[in-house]
């Protein structure tokens, strides 16, 4: 069976991982509401995706506390 003959060093070991960090989300904002969305995708509150209602809402009937 294989062994290593030398210790990895930090920096080989740290040079191995660099593509495993994770990437922060990339969050855009709906043009019709102002709120956070994913991109390539309808906004979940008011439906509106690429300058038209792609989703058709419900109006609120529920009030929040």
């Amino acid at each position: 069976m294989a062994v290593p003959k030398r210790r990895t060093s930090r920096s080989r070991r740290n040079h191995r991982r660099s593509h495993d960090g994770v990437r922060p989300v990339q969050v855009q904002y709906c043009p019709q509401c102002n709120e956070p969305v994913l991109s390539h995708r309808a906004c979940p509150h008011c439906g509106y995706y690429q300058g038209r209602t792609a989703i058709p809402m419900a109006a609120e009937e529920t009030t929040r506390k």
